[in-house]
């Protein structure tokens, strides 16, 4: 069962404005967490192995504190999840910045109840890539956030708000 994870004053420097008034309203997770959700895709942000920067978008669902998605092998991302796992990912939004920071897993197990709520969330939000109404299924990747940062631009730093996850949700669980 997932639960909520702690919310703190993200931290910036003196010069950004962050004060005491900008730090005493935190943003809500429920906020955060449907923003997730209702987002259209995601940019994941992963790095090749001379440690460059790699960033694609992809499309995914957000389901019990997962972001889940998936991707051909053949994709130079995949290729770079297969050996380094961290990662970071964002939302394309003109306002509201969302960053989820973590480790993938490859989940690879159908029956797993990660796999049953993922199938369910992509097959409401992504009809389109399922002519028949049905999900065959897929290995996908899942991303558990560590860390979770979310502020609106138009009010930067004002409710700037970093959330803590105490556990890795391993999917599967």
């Amino acid at each position: 069962m997932a639960t909520t994870p702690k919310a703190v004053p993200a931290h910036f420097p003196a010069e950004y404005g962050q004060t005491e008034e900008t730090v005493a309203e935190l943003l809500a997770w429920d906020e955060v967490a449907e923003r997730i959700a209702a987002s259209p895709n995601y940019w994941l942000a992963t790095t090749t192995d001379d440690g460059r920067p790699h960033l694609r978008p992809v499309d995914g669902v957000f389901v019990d504190m997962t972001l889940a998605f998936g991707g051909s092998e053949e994709t130079r991302w995949v290729r770079h999840l297969e050996d380094r796992p961290a990662v970071s990912a964002s939302l394309p939004d003109d306002d509201h910045a969302v960053i989820l920071e973590g480790v993938v897993e490859l989940v690879t197990d159908a029956d797993a109840a990660i796999s049953k709520a993922v199938a369910v969330a992509q097959l409401t939000k992504y009809p389109q890539y399922h002519d028949d109404g049905t999900d065959d299924f897929g290995p996908f990747w899942a991303l558990h956030p560590r860390r979770v940062y979310a502020w609106a631009l138009s009010t930067f730093p004002a409710g700037a708000t970093r959330f803590d996850f105490d556990t890795i949700h391993p999917a599967g669980r």
